[in-house]
């Protein structure tokens, strides 16, 4: 019977490894022009796991599985139904760019489950062996997407570079949470923050296994000095994993910390507090300055997501609900609004043209006055313009921040975002006072077309009215973290 309720609580988890398996055979008796049916197989999958998980949240409670090695609460279903629905988007706007360039393939959408099925994981993981299996799935995933052009060099060598600095990041992050085991003598995140509130044990031993934790994870989600990976990974991969990496990953990263930092190590928080300090500031500044130097518009995103992973630490470091809140409310404003960014530069490819240069938005309201007053809404989001959800995403880490006494960072914040408005203005100014380079019409697939709209809706929508995504993420956090 154990078993059996093991399964039951991971049946989402379950089921997506499956229906992978399941593709995967089936995609080999297909040829290239029944590819449809693989990927409306991926679609179902989605729809499944989120129809799995939305019956086990309606049933309330915390579920435990595997003997406390997964846990399966409220945030966690939030958590895994905003990556479905992320990951969702990903393969429609992707649709197309992949079919031009010979990748929609059997690969490309079991990579894309597996890689989800490492977020899953990751996101249920009560104990340090899981997190870590759920984060190599992810990673490794992560590896053969950017790789899975073949004939695109710049692919290889960004997954050649990812591949070196993952590693390299995981061997840090696995050394860190050994020193902590050897000092607690547990693996259990529960267990472990017990063991450490007890006292009695070497605290400097602690620490240092704490600061190559806080390494790992900072190289994870793209923060300073960790963030080297970041800017050719962006560049370099194929858009469609871009969008992938710079969205639906983040969603997992941020229930990576939540798991290890907030639940595991929150006895320790006056010792990784500063170490979240110190990465928030380096992070905004070289973010928002360098960005302002790109000509390369995914390489700008890159930069502007290092930026973004700075606001996103404001709440953490707050050490409070209110910020733990907020930080779930920026990341889940931030998928948005990457979802609709990408979408854009995803519209504007075409067979043997990348759309990725700033010019190549040179005259869009030209082309298309609706398409360029979505990107419109989505610059001014990401620069943090009212009434748009991106505003209410600052304003909310930011007062956090102001709320745990460190006045002095929220100035700073909010000077920076300031200055990192000019990139994202520099956009809106290119669409709509510069003559096209580019006069060939924009002809998106219908469901595309209709996605991207809402899409860019939603970021105005939820700019203008926050509390039901504010109340999702605040009703996730406090019936799962104590």
């Amino acid at each position: 019977m154990n078993i059996l309720s093991d399964i039951y609580t991971a049946l989402p988890e379950f089921f997506v490894l499956c229906m992978a398996m399941l593709i995967l055979i089936v995609d080999l008796f297909l040829d290239d022009t029944q590819r449809y049916f693989t990927y409306a197989l991926t679609q179902l999958t989605l729809l499944g796991a989120a129809v799995m998980t939305a019956m086990a949240h309606g049933n309330g409670g915390v579920g435990y599985a595997f003997s406390g090695l997964f846990v399966d609460d409220a945030m966690a279903h939030t958590l895994k139904l905003m990556i479905y629905l992320s990951t969702s988007v990903v393969l429609v706007y992707s649709r197309t760019y992949i079919a031009l360039r010979g990748m929609f393939r059997g690969e490309f959408f079991v990579l894309i489950l597996f890689a989800m099925l490492g977020m899953m994981v990751m996101v249920s993981g009560q104990n340090f062996l899981t997190l870590y299996m759920g984060l190599e799935l992810l990673s490794l995933c992560l590896y053969s997407l950017v790789a899975l052009d073949r004939e695109n060099p710049r692919a290889t060598e960004a997954a050649m570079k990812y591949f070196v600095l993952g590693a390299l990041a995981s061997g840090m992050l696995l050394y860190g949470m050994s020193m902590l085991y050897g000092m607690t003598g547990s693996l259990d995140l529960t267990q472990v923050s017990t063991a450490i509130m007890g006292g009695e044990l070497n605290h400097p031993v602690l620490i240092l296994g704490l600061v190559f934790v806080v390494a790992g994870l900072a190289f994870k989600l793209g923060a300073v000095p960790f963030q080297m990976w970041l800017p050719d990974v962006y560049q370099g991969a194929p858009t469609a994993v871009t969008l992938f990496i710079g969205s639906v990953s983040k969603l997992a990263g941020f229930a990576f910390v939540m798991r290890l930092l907030i639940q595991g190590l929150q006895i320790l928080a006056h010792d990784w507090q500063g170490m979240l300090m110190i990465m928030a500031v380096l992070s905004i500044i070289i973010g928002n300055i360098t960005a302002i130097a790109q000509t390369n518009l995914k390489r700008m995103l890159a930069y502007s997501t290092i930026s973004h992973v700075g606001f996103l630490l404001f709440g953490f470091f707050s050490g409070t609900m209110n910020g733990f809140v907020s930080s779930m409310f920026y990341i889940s404003a931030y998928v948005l609004m990457t979802l609709g960014g990408f979408g854009i530069i995803l519209l504007l490819s075409r067979e043997g043209f990348e759309a990725e240069e700033l010019d190549d938005l040179r005259g869009l309201n030209a082309r298309s006055p609706w398409y360029a007053f979505i990107m419109l809404i989505l610059m001014f989001s990401m620069a943090g313009v009212p009434p748009t959800v991106g505003f209410y995403a600052k304003f909310a880490v930011l007062q956090a921040a102001l709320q745990a006494g460190h006045v002095g960072l929220v100035v700073f914040g909010v000077l920076m975002a300031v200055i990192g408005a000019f990139y994202y203005l520099r956009i809106v100014k290119l669409m709509y006072f510069d003559e096209p380079l580019d006069t060939a019409p924009i002809q998106p697939p219908m469901d595309m077309a209709l996605l991207l709209s809402v899409n860019g809706l939603a970021v105005l929508a939820f700019g203008l009215f926050p509390e039901r995504l504010m109340g999702i993420c605040a009703s996730a956090i406090l019936h799962s973290i104590q």
